[in-house]
């Protein structure tokens, strides 16, 4: 079986979720962050898997279940953390964020599938991607793709296929990153942490 590879900051008010703000404040926005990695980890958990490591920008929290190593993040631009990430998993390996609370086991199951394979992809509807999946993790795979903006997915599929490998899509999903998308994915995952913790949030704020 594979490694589950979640890369994350730890939810400290005012370096995570910004755009969030001003609709909520940094304290507010950092309560959602925290609730988004707290469902990302449920997801994680319930998904089998050889390993399953969180890759930790900042210091962990009892918001860690048990059973999820800790490894915190290299310096670099984030297509260089993304390497150092795949690096640490020695073989097959699925990557996420924590930006899609609404992934499901089944989802991260069929990420963590190489049998017909050489990579998984999950684009996000912003033009990035919210999972990666290599059955041979390479750096060069990921090296030098331009991170953060519009044709990033693009360029990462791309650079996938070009490599000769044999890519597999997941489903499209939304990225929290404004109020826009937070409300989305709330309405579209309703039993999530995520959507609670958003729901009482706007109750307080009307």
């Amino acid at each position: 079986m594979s490694t589950l590879l979640v890369i994350a900051k730890a939810p400290v008010p005012g370096r995570v979720k910004t755009r969030l703000t001003p609709q909520f404040t940094p304290q507010q926005a950092a309560c959602l962050a925290r609730a988004a990695l707290e469902d990302t980890l449920a997801a994680v958990m319930a998904t089998p898997a050889r390993r399953r490591v969180l890759v930790l920008d900042g210091r962990p929290g009892p918001w860690v279940p048990a059973g999820i190593e800790v490894v915190p993040q290299c310096a670099g631009g984030l297509d260089v953390r993304l390497a150092a990430a795949f690096a640490l998993a020695g073989g097959p390996a699925l990557l996420i964020g924590m930006d899609t609370p609404q992934v499901t086991p089944g989802l991260l199951a069929l990420g963590l599938d190489f049998a017909e394979a050489d990579a998984w992809f999950g684009p996000a509807d912003d033009g990035g991607f919210w999972a990666l999946g290599l059955a041979e993790p390479d750096p060069a795979l990921l090296l030098g793709v331009p991170m953060s903006v519009a044709r990033t997915g693009q360029v990462q599929r791309r650079r996938l296929t070009g490599a000769g490998l044999a890519v597999r899509d997941l489903p499209e999903l939304c990225d929290v990153d404004t109020p826009a998308d937070a409300a989305r994915v709330a309405a579209t995952a309703p039993r999530t942490r995520f959507a609670a913790r958003y729901s009482g949030l706007c109750a307080v704020t009307r």
